[in-house]
């Protein structure tokens, strides 16, 4: 096969992987039809167990990995380019989130009860979306470093960072279509918003697949920052969030979120 025609491959599976994580947003958001009620217990064991993916992936298949490279191909330390990208990755949510924040305090402040409601529901859909930017990054980073490194070890962590990525959008867009439902929107209107929320990242999958297989200089760096955005979205939003009834199932959450590190250790461990 081509040099070429490799590179287009790869950005395509991230374009697919990118997309199938899409459409796990997409029946997320779906639950607002399916079910009249949201059983938070289960809901609260997902999303722990997608931090615990998201946790496992972000060492064994992105971290571990950026570590190796630098080693072989930077001219910096290794060590400080892993460190420099783990850190500028979880920044970059930080500013997303804290720009989300600034922008609802706003909101909030307004006096008119129409335009308060309407954006305050801008601002959790900005906020999930903004979110998934990173995530969607992630998967097409881990696709597209295949194209410098094919080996059947590096394809399987490109799929379980998809795998986990998917299982945390579930949530994600439940997250948003229910709260809209309870906003007084219709379940299709609920539906449509809550899986809005994740078409970024089939854009930001195929960006940061581009980003790699043409300038593979920075998949060290571009490695350690999917794991830095991951890491922040996995300890800042969802641990807290499955937590939410710990005084109820105090354990619950807790081993959702060893069985996914777990899983995902597991996954790479034994196929590594």
């Amino acid at each position: 096969m081509l040099r070429g025609d490799w590179m287009n491959d790869v950005v395509i599976m991230a374009l697919i992987a990118t997309t199938g994580t899409w459409l796990v947003t997409a029946l997320g958001a779906a639950t607002v039809i399916i079910f009249k009620r949201t059983n938070q217990k289960m809901l609260n064991l997902m999303l722990g167990f997608a931090a615990g993916v998201m946790i496992a992936a972000s060492f064994w298949s992105l971290l571990q990995p950026a570590i190796e490279r630098a080693e072989v191909s930077s001219a910096a330390p290794a060590w400080l380019v892993a460190t420099a990208g783990f850190l500028c990755g979880a920044i970059f949510m930080w500013v997303s989130d804290k720009a989300v924040t600034l922008a609802r305090r706003k909101a909030n402040n307004t006096t008119v009860n129409s335009t308060e409601r309407v954006n305050r529901i801008i601002m959790l859909i900005l906020s999930i979306t903004l979110h998934n930017i990173p995530e969607g990054l992630a998967v097409g980073v881990a696709f597209g470093a295949l194209n410098s490194n094919l080996t059947s070890e590096a394809l399987m962590g490109a799929v379980t960072i998809a795998v986990g990525i998917g299982l945390q959008n579930f949530p994600e867009g439940a997250a948003v279509s229910i709260p809209l439902r309870r906003e007084g929107y219709s379940r299709k209107r609920s539906f449509l918003l809550g899986q809005a929320s994740g078409m970024v990242e089939p854009v930001a999958g195929v960006i940061g697949a581009m980003l790699v297989v043409y300038i593979e200089a920075i998949l060290p760096f571009a490695l350690a920052f999917a794991a830095g955005a991951m890491i922040l979205v996995a300890v800042h939003e969802l641990i807290p969030e499955c937590q939410q009834n710990k005084s109820v199932h105090p354990y619950f959450a807790t081993m959702g979120i060893v069985s996914g590190f777990a899983v995902m250790m597991l996954l790479d461990v034994m196929l590594g």
